[in-house]
């Protein structure tokens, strides 16, 4: 029976259970402080809401571990059932109260919910977001942690609460923050590992967070102006560069490389970065293959086609890779600073520049040319809908429509004129 395996799993190994002190005991014992069961035996001990630890080596590997409870015997009772699965971060046996009783069913560890959830986003998302998805989910882990959590289902909503508004993001990132818990519990929920998600249906993102951010693009003064600021790059940003294929210095000519590129293929700063010359086909650069195998192709000018050419014998066959390292925060980066020392030279208004204005100036320019909506989602690799809700106001044919809609409105109604002593 389980209570018997759980026995032996406990003479099998050498239990040491200890209580951990966290900040503001209420027992008043110092942070990270330990006793024991038998100190707590004593007459004088201030008793406390601590969780408790224990220790052991359980499959071969000795580690710690916090308990989900603050009595010796339950605590004691958690880690014998834990050894009985020999795995640190096996699920954890369910519990029979009675000999005769059904087994319920297993419970899963954080970490190993964790682990599932991450391979199943890893085979769905590009690796930016996937790194994503690894912050959020250290940082979850780090808050169970904190409250002595090991399984998945010791989270209640009052938890979720207090992970939530206790997080200093900004609204924006409180909004996606929010996405990510309820996508993590549904999926949870939908393989049977918890009964009901913890993250509380009236649960909401600060006022005006869940407004998406403004895709405001450049006008085509303001490009002008930030290509007229990068010809004053070198006196405001002395740098060099260097790979594995040469070095030199960072010039004006580069920036204008990289906006130029952005600009006509609308791609996304990594996309940018990591561009490699297989896919410039004569003046067709190959964005994606969507899901019906057809290829999306973006057309370059000659001239752009002769410079990416160009970059391609001075930088290598990623021309935009301007470093010696692999790593693609690290490059995005350096490409965002020289971009920031731009947008400050240039005149480009209050609302802040960004590397991504150009991917929303893409769209601009192909529907104010009166470019089908269907035919920028394909280029942009998104769908009707997206480009229809973010971009609209630059769709001619809609304008258009508004337009003959409210000249037909008011074509029968009566001029509005001034007279002497008021208006009528």
């Amino acid at each position: 029976m389980l209570d018997d395996s759980r026995a032996a799993a406990g003479r099998a190994m050498k239990l040491n259970l200890y209580r951990r002190h966290k900040p503001n005991c209420v027992g008043a014992h110092p942070w990270q402080s330990r006793s024991s069961e038998l100190e707590e035996r004593r007459k004088a001990w201030k008793r406390c809401d601590c969780v408790i630890h224990f220790s052991a080596t359980i499959g071969d590997k000795f580690g710690r571990k916090a308990t989900p409870t603050t009595d010796w015997d339950e605590a004691r009772a958690f880690a014998q059932d834990l050894a009985a699965t020999g795995s640190w971060n096996g699920a954890v046996a369910a519990r029979a109260l009675k000999a005769d009783a059904p087994a319920e069913p297993q419970r899963i560890t954080i970490d190993e919910a964790i682990r599932v959830y991450l391979a199943n986003r890893q085979a769905s998302v590009a690796s930016p977001t996937l790194r994503k998805y690894r912050t959020f989910t250290k940082q979850l882990q780090a808050f169970a942690e904190s409250r002595g959590y090991v399984c998945l289902d010791q989270f209640r909503p009052a938890d979720i609460d207090i992970y939530f508004t206790g997080s200093k993001l900004n609204g924006l990132s409180k909004a996606k923050m929010l996405d990510w818990l309820r996508a993590f519990w549904r999926f949870a929920v939908n393989r049977d590992w918890v009964a009901k998600s913890p993250v509380s249906p009236d649960l909401r993102p600060p006022s005006g967070a869940a407004r998406g951010a403004d895709r405001m693009p450049f006008t085509d003064e303001q490009l002008a102006d930030i290509i007229e600021a990068c010809t004053r790059f070198e006196d405001y940003v002395p740098a060099r560069w260097g790979n594995r294929f040469g070095s030199g210095a960072w010039t004006g000519e580069d920036l204008k490389d990289f906006i130029w590129f952005s600009v006509y293929t609308g791609l996304r700063i990594s996309d940018v970065v990591l561009f490699d010359m297989d896919r410039l086909h004569g003046n067709n650069v190959f964005l994606r293959a969507k899901k019906n195998e057809n290829e999306v192709f973006a057309y370059i000018p000659d001239w752009l086609r002769d410079r990416l050419q160009a970059r391609a014998k001075r930088c290598g066959r990623q021309p935009f890779m301007m470093s010696k390292t692999k790593r693609l925060d690290t490059v995005t980066n350096t490409w965002r600073r020289k971009l920031d020392k731009v947008f400050e030279a240039a005149d480009i208004g209050s609302a802040i520049g960004s590397h991504h204005r150009f991917r929303h100036t893409f769209a601009r320019i192909l529907l104010q040319k009166g470019v089908p909506v269907a035919s920028v989602a394909d280029l942009m690799g998104d769908s009707e809908a997206v480009v229809r809700k973010h971009y609209s106001r630059w769709t001619t044919d809609r304008q258009a429509a508004l337009t003959s809609i409210l000249k037909d409105a008011f074509a029968d109604k009566p001029k509005l004129v001034s007279i002497r002593g008021g208006r009528r």
